[in-house]
């Protein structure tokens, strides 16, 4: 189940960006579950990752190789790799290592992501099987065919395009994303891959995807869990006719709001894909005293419980979510000055429910698929959105059963 029509779109070529699927029987037989990208040699690479304790082999190794010019990604659906202790590291480095002599490469060059089972030994020689068939369909039409090869619990796969104009000359960005669970992104999203064909220098492109990401994917919750093999890669192959970008230029500015865009875009598909979801709610905090403090609000009415599974319900208990704002740690609160909405109707007015709140304005709302919970604090002039979903049966269910 998903909130709204998400179609994938049509996603331009993107010179020197090349990607490769196959089905090696990882965890399922049904569908690919294998992808490679492969870069042009002029190309830069901009990453982050899971700051869970516990992060997969592939997130070790992957942040090892960062500073190597990387030139391929290998990514595995099915098999996290994820305390799997050192024989999960040797198995991402032979993966890596299995990659590289195929195409004639540095394995140090190679970036590995894994998702699905925690726990569980990779299994590195269906991998080995599977990657010539992976290289041999390298392409750089196969965007589609990417976003399925990532999926675990997904519904649907996710893809997201921008085309901009730098100095007359066009720039493509093309992302995908997976994750429908364990979402409680801390610096990446579950798994996220963004390509384009901009020229730009590897600090700039790692500055813009570290503020892309803390705006987009660090935004967005299901269930408040944080992945152990969270991570999000920007890389730009440097194809593009258009001149380098440099810090601090208009050209810049446009590319940076364009990445944004996109990985704004595809974290909201990752919630509107929360396992079980039916409804989409923008969780809005202004007023605050700053940023981190709408956040915090935020996040608390998000990963409260009770108040997904009202929504589920479709039910306006509505003090559920003045209980939250409540106990979000905010110091020295002035609760007369505090409002709560649903939509435009407002629920909490000077201190309690709102003297013209009506039961039947409420329950309008909650009957909707899409909305909007504000809060406005009264202590300054800061707003950030959280996006979440609700809790329903089938989340219990797909999490239950998730091993089998």
């Amino acid at each position: 189940m998903a909130v709204g029509q998400n179609t994938f779109p049509v996603m331009p070529l993107i010179r020197g960006v090349a990607l490769g699927t196959t089905n090696a029987g990882i965890k399922q037989t049904v569908r690919d579950d294998l992808l490679v990208f492969q870069f042009s040699e002029s190309a830069t690479c901009a990453a982050v990752f899971t700051q869970n304790a516990f992060c997969a082999a592939p997130v070790h190794i992957a942040r090892t190789n960062l500073a190597h010019a990387p030139r391929w990604l290998l990514i595995n659906s099915g098999n996290a790799n994820a305390g799997t202790g050192e024989q999960g590291m040797n198995d991402a480095r032979q993966t890596c290592q299995d990659l590289a002599q195929l195409v004639g490469g540095n394995a140090q060059q190679v970036l590995p992501f894994s998702t699905g089972v925690i726990g569980q030994p990779l299994p590195v020689e269906k991998i080995a099987i599977g990657l010539p068939k992976a290289i041999a369909n390298l392409a750089e039409n196969q965007w589609e065919q990417a976003a399925q090869a990532i999926m675990t619990t997904d519904t649907f796969p996710k893809g997201v395009s921008k085309v901009i104009i730098l100095d007359g000359e066009t720039v493509t960005i093309n992302g995908i994303s997976k994750g429908a669970g364990m979402i409680q992104p801390n610096m990446a999203t579950m798994l996220g891959f963004i390509a384009t064909d901009a020229k730009i220098s590897q600090p700039l492109l790692q500055h813009c995807l570290a503020n892309a990401v803390e705006l987009s994917f660090n935004r967005i919750t299901v269930d408040g869990d944080t992945s152990t093999n969270d991570a999000c890669v920007l890389v730009a192959s440097g194809c593009s006719l258009a001149p380098e970008i440099m810090a601090d230029s208009e050209q810049y500015q446009i590319f940076a709001a364009a990445v944004l865009a996109v990985n704004k875009e595809l974290a909201e598909l990752i919630v509107r894909d929360g396992e079980g979801a039916t409804k989409l709610m923008r969780i809005v905090v202004s007023e605050a005293a700053d940023d981190a403090e709408a956040v915090q609000v935020a996040k608390t009415i998000a990963h409260s419980p009770l108040v997904k599974t009202a929504f589920f319900a479709s039910d306006p208990n509505w003090g559920r979510i003045l209980a939250a704002v409540g106990r979000a740690g905010v110091k020295e609160m002035e609760l007369e000055k505090i409002r709560i909405y649903l939509d435009d109707v407002c629920i909490v007015r000077d201190g309690g429910r709102a003297a013209d709140y009506t039961e039947e304005a409420g329950q309008a709302v909650m009957n909707q698929a899409e909305i909007v919970i504000g809060v406005k604090l009264g202590r300054g002039d800061a707003i950030q959105t959280v996006l979440t979903c609700d809790f329903s049966y089938d989340y219990v269910k797909i999490n239950a059963e998730y091993r089998t």
